[in-house]
């Protein structure tokens, strides 16, 4: 299972939100790249980015800061927020992405990210944020009455890489994740699975890993941000 440390992205910082909510963010650093450089240094195989603002936006508006990034570390990394048409998608594959994670368009567009699934193999992943088992868009400011499970069997043979379930109540909270549901839905899809939101410890990591589904990996940002999740030893023991 991989580990995938976040870098969330709003007004040009790293940042973490609570529950969601932009006007509760706090603010780690003003230097994304040498966020990203600290996170290459102490072992990470993957870097997890969100454009917060772009995710509202409907539009890229981090870009320089992602840019940055990329250039800073040679990591593969994963982006998502604001990225909502196919030109969005080569643009940013074609700056280094390995992989763009496609949310609100696979609630309101899926023949898109089918089409880019197709377009480019294993660089399209669909994120599924969620509260209270209901699919949330639009940087998690619009609701609907989608199931997550529901949301995810759409893209069963579209062939993307990933489906990364985010509990949004869990998000920044530092509750620990929601096992119970992350290993629902991989047990009901073929598609692998990363799961996001609320891990905060080394044993969040640990019941994520031996969950009864298979797993391909887990985001955490807040944890690693406060020191309360050492990413060298999460990283070890994940590996042995």
């Amino acid at each position: 299972m991989i580990l995938y440390p976040a870098i969330d992205l709003k007004d040009g910082q790293c940042v973490r939100l609570y529950k969601g909510a932009m006007d509760q963010a706090t603010v780690f650093s003003d230097a994304p790249a040498e966020q990203a450089r600290s996170f290459a240094a102490q072992g990470a195989e993957w870097l997890h980015l969100v454009d917060l603002n772009g995710a509202f936006a409907g539009n890229p508006v981090n870009a320089e800061a992602v840019e940055a990034i990329l250039g800073a570390v040679d990591l593969p990394c994963q982006l998502g927020g604001g990225i909502r048409d196919m030109a969005t998608i080569e643009n940013w594959l074609g700056k280094g992405l390995r992989r763009v994670i496609l949310g609100t368009v696979a609630v309101e567009a899926p023949d898109l990210v089918r089409d880019a699934a197709r377009a480019f193999p294993g660089q399209v992943a669909v994120g599924v944020d969620a509260r209270e088992g209901r699919v949330a868009t639009r940087g998690w400011a619009e609701e609907t009455d989608m199931d997550v499970i529901d949301l995810a069997r759409r893209f069963e043979d579209a062939g993307v890489a990933a489906l990364i379930y985010t509990d949004i109540n869990r998000d920044g909270a530092m509750q620990g994740p929601n096992v119970e549901a992350t290993a629902a839905l991989a047990r009901a899809v073929s598609v692998p699975v990363i799961a996001s939101g609320g891990v905060s410890r080394l044993e969040d990591l640990i019941a994520l890993r031996d969950c009864g589904a298979r797993l391909d990996g887990a985001i955490s940002g807040r944890a690693l941000y406060d020191g309360k999740l050492d990413l060298a030893e999460a990283l070890a023991v994940l590996r042995g």
